[in-house]
């Protein structure tokens, strides 16, 4: 396969696309988020995956560029020559994880930890929807890994990963091996099709004493679900954070309505923020470097002190922290 790359003496013969929904490097959420940090959410990682698909999949993998040894953990021996002149078959999402899948019989299992991020290089690239440019605040010395690849039509493209902080990792895996793998084997369902419904969730929590909003950010539950979310659908179901887990299930075992209605806010507020491309809070972007919406449609999160937004309801939004986390909700009328 060619090794050659696409020339970067001008940027102006590029386009770059880039994607910018987890380059958080380091930054805090403002005093009302409780000056956590900004992590990656299921919606986030999947519109990264949507991105990153057309420019990816069905393309040869020409090289792989490792610019340093390690990530959070260091590269498989031999990473980058196991990669080198396969071809990209499709590229899946786990939780937070993403699976490129590789013809070889590997899967590349990647994590964006707290401050990845991709771009896209290509040269001569055409009628690209939206305006396309680096954006300031993306450090090349970042540039960490580079995947050069080749499509079915001869376009060479650069797949960039840039991580300031470096708590991402790639690794690969035997395809068998990955529901067996420690990173997969304990995880629970995904947050976004029809088996998240209240009978899961009633024989999940029937026996546990644990807050609900501790309960529904454990993984072994529930993949992929994290805080922003559960605080959201939270208050569409009316059900305070601090409410018990055994409460959505009867004596019996069976799901209460709470339950049910639980559960299907919790799809909705999945798909309505991938639908919105994430919660593009501060730094995360669409992949035409615009904002996204999904922010503006909080109902709880990060908006304490403020009135409820529940017709009728005269509550304010309160915050508390639960496990280390801040948790939003509005106590008159979530119970």
């Amino acid at each position: 396969m060619s090794n050659s790359k696409i020339p970067l003496e001008s940027n102006d013969c590029l386009v770059v696309l880039c994607f910018q929904h987890l380059q958080m490097q380091m930054r805090y959420r403002d005093t009302n988020v409780g000056n956590e940090p900004l992590v990656p959410e299921l919606p986030e990682v999947e519109t990264v995956r949507r991105g990153l698909e057309p420019h990816m999949e069905g393309t040869i993998i020409d090289r792989v560029e490792l610019r340093r040894k390690d990530l959070r953990f260091p590269f498989d021996n031999d990473f980058a020559k196991k990669l080198d002149g396969q071809r990209i078959i499709s590229i899946g999402r786990r939780a937070k994880y993403l699976l490129v899948d590789i013809d070889n019989g590997l899967v590349l299992v990647m994590h964006l930890g707290m401050s990845g991020s991709f771009r896209v290089e290509q040269a001569g690239l055409v009628d690209q929807p939206g305006e396309f440019a680096l954006p300031k605040g993306v450090n090349k010395k970042h540039d960490h890994v580079i995947f050069h690849i080749t499509s079915a039509a001869g376009a060479k493209t650069r797949i960039v990963y840039n991580d300031p902080r470096r708590f991402g990792f790639m690794a690969l895996i035997e395809r068998s091996k990955i529901e067996s793998h420690p990173w997969f084997v304990d995880m629970g369902i995904e947050p976004v099709g029809n088996a998240l419904n209240g009978d899961y969730l009633a024989g999940k929590f029937h026996h546990k004493k644990a807050p609900l909003k501790a309960a529904l950010l454990d993984q072994k539950m529930i993949a992929g679900l994290g805080n922003i979310y559960v605080c959201e659908a939270l208050w569409r179901a009316g059900l305070s954070p601090e409410r018990s887990s055994y409460t959505l299930a009867r004596k019996s075992g069976k799901a209460t309505a709470k339950a049910n209605r639980l559960a299907g806010h919790i799809r909705d507020v999945i798909n309505e923020a991938i639908a919105a491309g994430g919660s593009s809070l501060k730094d995360h972007r669409q992949t035409d470097g615009s904002l996204g919406y999904f922010q503006h449609n909080f109902a709880v999160y990060g908006r304490e002190g403020e009135p409820c937004r529940k017709s009728g309801c005269t509550g304010k939004i309160k915050r508390l922290v639960q496990s280390g986390r801040s948790t939003f909700y509005c106590s008159k009328c979530q119970r």
